[in-house]
């Protein structure tokens, strides 16, 4: 699981669409690896949203059904937090999360074809 938890904090910590696609570009095999559920060699946006939906029930520690400073503070900075937490109430909520890890995924298709190579 903390594995799982750190996968998901490296594609989370890309915050701008830039950062986005060149994290796309240099992902890493072994993180491919994990999130290419069906092993074709490109990670789908469903696996990606599969991954990620797992990744924040691993981070919710106290499984409240959001994310706390305190949970995340390993892995996320103080910046990446507010970045995170769109409503700015102090928590990232599922939504939010996945508001935003989809975003960077659709922000790193270059293609437009709902993969990453």
């Amino acid at each position: 699981m903390k594995k799982l938890a750190m996968i998901a904090t490296i594609l989370l910590c890309q915050t701008a669409p830039v950062l986005a696609q060149e994290q796309a570009a240099a992902m890493h095999q072994g993180h491919k690896d994990k999130l290419d559920s069906n092993s074709n060699g490109t990670v789908e946006r469903s696996e990606y949203q599969a991954f990620m939906t797992t990744a924040f029930t691993s981070l919710d520690k106290n499984k409240d059904g959001s994310l706390q400073s305190a949970e995340v503070e390993k892995v996320l900075t103080t910046q990446q937090f507010a970045l995170s937490d769109a409503n700015r109430d102090g928590v990232v909520g599922r939504s939010e999360f996945m508001d935003r890890v989809m975003n960077d995924f659709t922000a790193a298709d270059r293609s437009g074809d709902g993969n990453l190579q």
